[in-house]
């Protein structure tokens, strides 16, 4: 079944503002945790004397033989591992560094649903034009 014209145009304009404001939803903070970037310089670090650690144990394999390529490798693999959770591990704000929204919120007023909303603020951009 085909949408109606003010359906489609409905639609159009709240793909148009998902997409304008899609960025904002992504980087926003979630409550009271966000990622500090100098954890994410040591994972990166971590993760990268990983990766050393993993490419020696390869090469070193015929002089330190096969047990110790197979510790060298398992403890450069839990290196990289402990890197990327270390780096993508939300650290705790302090009470007061929570940022603030960019507009107040207003409180509902009424019990409407979305589409209630949605096409009530659509006649009045109609009527305004």
């Amino acid at each position: 079944m085909p949408l109606s014209e003010q359906e489609q145009r409905l639609l159009d304009e709240m793909e148009r503002h998902l997409l304008a404001n899609d960025a904002d939803v992504v980087s926003a903070p979630s409550g009271d945790r966000a990622l500090s970037y100098r954890n994410l310089i040591y994972g990166t670090v971590l993760l990268l004397i990983g990766i050393g650690g993993l490419v020696a144990a390869v090469a070193l394999g015929d002089t330190i033989g096969a047990v110790g390529s197979i510790i060298i490798g398992v403890v450069a693999f839990l290196a990289m591992l402990a890197g990327v959770m270390f780096a993508f591990t939300p650290v705790r704000r302090a009470p007061g560094t929570t940022p603030k929204s960019r507009e107040p919120r207003r409180p509902r007023t009424d019990d409407s649903s979305f589409m209630d909303r949605m096409n009530t603020r659509w006649d009045r951009r109609q009527e305004d034009r």
